[in-house]
């Protein structure tokens, strides 16, 4: 109930607006309102589908995590969304407060695989090594990816006033690969939606649907109906 109290404070800051400038904030006002009506999986559908993957949408992390965490009991999920906050706004305003969050995760995680025995502290310790060298990791692959759409802008310019034809960047889809499992994109569909769907109501997962589909992207890949894509 407490984080639940926190989710429904999490909603009223005003400081969450800037956050969500540029995202629908009729889905953002309609996950709001399943909220209050404590209707949780339709506000993470909705909540899920306002995601771009940029910093702008630490704060949808922020409360997808509260309400996987708490009253949806689903820590894994929730984990996912606290650390993917973490890896967009480090310094963020709820950064403390996820890391508390993140820890007694984990201990319920760990209690539950040991069929009721807590993790030692030597175990706390390790996962949390291993966290913070996998955060690095994603903070390199950010460093990198921002270098790369720098040197393609740069390169965009200078074939701009060269006088070079300049294209659009259009997003990739990588070929089929034969055997593979397979699923037709229905409308309404998003890259969370379709992990659900294959991974045990699992949303975690539709990163690696996106990368087993299309190139490196910024952000999240858009689905069109009747797409084929590969279930990894």
């Amino acid at each position: 109930m407490k984080r639940f109290a926190l989710l429904c404070a999490a909603l009223l800051l005003t400081g969450c607006d800037q956050a969500f400038q540029n995202l629908s904030e009729r889905r953002l006002s309609e996950a709001e309102k399943k909220v209050a009506d404590q209707d949780f999986p339709a506000a993470v559908l909705l909540y899920e589908a306002a995601l771009d993957g940029t910093p702008k949408t630490a704060d949808v992390h922020y409360k997808l995590g509260l309400i996987y965490d708490n009253p949806l009991q689903m820590p894994v999920s929730a984990l996912h969304h606290y650390q993917r906050y973490l890896d967009l706004e480090p310094e963020g305003s709820h950064a403390k407060e996820i890391q508390k969050f993140i820890q007694a995760d984990q201990l319920k995680l760990g209690a539950e695989t040991g069929h009721g025995a807590t993790i030692s502290q030597e175990e706390a310790k390790r996962v949390k090594n291993d966290n913070l060298a996998l955060r690095k990791k994603v903070l390199q692959l950010q460093t990198d990816l921002e270098a790369a759409s720098k040197a393609r802008a740069a390169m965009l310019k200078a074939a701009g006033k060269s006088g070079d034809p300049v294209f659009k960047q259009e997003q990739v889809q990588k070929p089929l690969v034969p055997g593979t499992q397979t699923y037709t994109v229905q409308p309404g569909d998003t890259l969370a939606s379709i992990s659900r769907k294959f991974y045990k109501n699992n949303s975690a997962r539709w990163k690696d649907i996106q990368d087993a589909n299309f190139n490196a992207l910024e952000g999240t890949a858009k689905l069109k109906p009747g797409m084929v894509l590969m279930i990894p």
